[in-house]
Parts: structure tokens; sequence; C-alpha cells
């Protein structure tokens, strides 16, 4: 017999093909020899055991090629269908879970492996769900009477180990500063001063509709990028009025003009505790959201600071989400989130959108930080600013 693993494995699957299980064997264990680091060869000759009906002899050689290739589709599910069908209920759900992970959703695969997957997302589908129905009954009198907040920090940590639901983590574009907690939207206790933005609404929203009224005249299009700068997910609305806005503050320059225009909105906004970080904030602007459009997922640049909605014009059926929450815009209702997690909003009406939107120092960092971070950040754009060619568009 030839020592060539390539050939010894042809001769090994014809024999397979004929049920001719002595053959097979002898041509795999051979190949197997000639090229022990080969997983498919490994895995070729557990199913010539499985022919054999040797259960032992199959599962030493899919563990082999497992050894040899932690992430070879057939073999775990090979292995997670022998553990079953030994009662071994435990070892074949980590088979059948590295399995459903390993392999693409997207991926075409054959009849008999399509059966196979679906069998095992079944079998961990209903494991999950019974073990959902134990682990409520435990955790019940427990989360009946802890906090709002604890609560739901619990129920999210079930949620995200029995794979419902996906934790999100801050994924700024530029600065990240370290271990601030990953929180979706703030507790609205941790900014006293919402209240007092809250109460201003109609006073705000009144400012905004004389704008609109005179033709929006001087909102521009928000997203706002140059030739030649990649736009990704944000081409539909690149110079798009779709989605626009009109500034009070831009990265920290006041807007005189529009704060004379909006006296009453220009004087509560001065009075707030703002993101004041030279060059860089506060940002506060209207924010128009025309029907029917879409801003698609994305993360903000820092998470040293917080954003703030105060949804002034709202049709019903507007919707935003942050992290895996979403919730609706409820007019005079501010909240408070972390751009930096991955968010989004749509419009699906045939109404015109229209909020307030301003940045506030994210409430976890201590107000010692901030000068601090101050000097780190204002000495990043002075060099920045420094190097030949700088360009700040």
């Amino acid at each position: 017999m030839t020592a060539d693993p390539v050939q010894l494995n042809r001769l090994g699957m014809a024999a397979l093909g004929k049920g001719d299980t002595a053959a097979a064997l002898r041509a795999f264990e051979a190949a197997v020899a000639a090229d022990p680091n080969a997983a498919i060869l490994w895995y070729n000759l557990a199913n010539a055991h499985a022919l054999a009906d040797d259960a032992a002899a199959q599962l030493k050689a899919l563990e082999a090629a497992l050894d040899r290739d932690p992430y070879m589709a057939h073999a775990l599910m090979a292995r997670g269908q022998l553990h079953e069908k030994q009662g071994r209920t435990a070892e074949a759900l980590s088979d059948y879970q590295r399995l459903l992970a390993a392999v693409d959703p997207r991926e075409q695969v054959g009849p008999g492996f399509a059966a196979g997957l679906t069998h095992a997302r079944s079998m961990v589908n209903a494991a999950n769900d019974q073990l959902a129905a134990r682990l409520e009954a435990s955790l019940a009198d427990a989360l009946a009477t802890a906090s709002p907040a604890v609560a739901t920090r619990v129920r999210h940590a079930v949620e995200a180990q029995l794979g419902r639901r996906r934790i999100h983590v801050h994924q700024p574009l530029a600065l990240h500063y370290p271990y601030l907690p990953a929180i979706q939207y703030f507790e609205p206790t941790l900014f006293p001063w919402l209240e007092q933005l809250a109460a201003a609404t109609d006073v705000i929203r009144a400012e905004l509709k004389a704008l609109l009224a005179d033709g929006a005249e001087g909102f521009r299009p928000y997203v706002d990028y140059p030739p030649g700068v990649p736009v990704n997910q944000w081409q539909q609305l690149n110079h798009n009025d779709a989605w626009s806005a009109r500034f009070f503050y831009k990265h920290g320059v006041r807007d005189d003009a529009m704060c004379a225009l909006c006296p009453a909105t220009a004087a509560l906004i001065d009075g707030l505790p703002l993101f004041d970080l030279p060059g860089r904030g506060p940002t506060v602007f209207f924010s128009l959201l025309k029907p029917q459009t879409v801003i698609p997922p994305h993360t903000g640049a820092t998470n040293i600071r917080s954003i703030v909605h105060l949804p002034l014009i709202v049709p019903d059926g507007c919707w935003f989400r942050v992290g895996n929450d979403t919730r609706p815009w409820i007019e005079g209702a501010p909240f408070v989130f972390d751009d930096t997690i991955e968010h989004e909003a749509h419009n699906p009406t045939n109404a015109l959108r229209a909020i307030l939107i301003l940045d506030t120092w994210n409430p976890h960092i201590a107000v010692e930080e901030r000068p601090l971070i101050a000097r780190w950040v204002t000495s990043l754009d002075e060099h920045n600013r420094s190097l030949p060619g700088f360009s700040a568009a």
C-alpha cells in the first residue's frame, strides 16, 4: 500500500463509499500514520470507525481531529451526536454550542449538515429554555425586592449568559478613557438639572418652531464629510439635509447669531453643566430628522462625555436605540446616554422629528479629574496642530 497520505485518503473514501469498512480503516489508519497532523484524516478515520460501530475508537479519532483543528465543524457535530447517543447530554450541548459558534450562518451547506445544525440549535435552545425557567424561578423573589438598577443588571447578565442579549461596550472613535462603566442610558438622578431642562421644553420648542417658520434657514446637513474621506455607513446622509442641525455651540465655539435668535434657550444652556473641554465642547444643537429617515448604527468620539436628548417634536413611531435598549422619544422627557456604545435613530413616520442635543461630562468622571483630562486633550490637540500639513477638516 502506498505511503502517500493523499492517495491513502482517496482509497479510504472509495472504500467508505462501497461500505468496505475494513479497507477504509486500513487506508485511514495508514493515512494518519503518514500525516498525523491532518485533522481531516482523523475525521475520516472516525467515520470509518462509526461505520464499524466502534464508538470508543470513533470518539478517540474525533478528539484527535479536534485537537488539531478545534473549529472543525463536521467533527464537532459528529462528536456532539455521539455524545448525545451515549446519553452524555452536557458534553453534547458543549459540542453543539461550539459548533453553532464556529459556523457562519450565511454559509451554504449541504442538506445533511443543515439538518444537523437545525438539530443542534434546537437542542441548545431547549436547554437554554430549561435553564431560563430554573433561573427565573430561583431569582424571582430577589429581583422583586432589588432596586430597578440592580434588577436590570442581573436580568441582562442572565440573558447574556443564555445568548439572548448582547452586552455592548465602549467603542469610541477617538479618545477612550479607561475604567468607566459601559452604561447605555444613565440614571436621570445623576443629572439633577434634567428637571430644569424638562421644565423649559415649551419655551425651547417655541423658539425652535419660530426658526422652522422661517424655512429652517441656517440648518445644515449634520453629516458633512469632505471629498476623498471614506463615508462608510454615512453614504446616504452625507451632505443630505434628511438629518440636519443648527448649532448653539460646536466643539466649544459659541454661535452668537443663533443664540440671539433663541435667547431663552441660549440662557438656559449657559446655565447647565455642559461638557466644557476647550476645542472639543460643549456642542449644543437642534437636530431635525425628516420623515422616513434612518441614522444608521454608529459610535461617538469619546466616553469622557455623555449625550443629552430633549425631545421637542416627536411623531408617534419614532424610536432610538442604544446598545440593546430601544426606546421612543417622549416630548419633554430628556434622557442621557453614552454615545460610544452603538446607537441608531429612526423616523419611520411622515412627519418631522426635532430634538435638542447637548453634551455633558460623563457622570462617573470625578470633578477633580476634569482639569487633568483637559490638559491631556489640549496637549494632544496642540501637538496635532503643530504637525506639517495638519488640517482640521
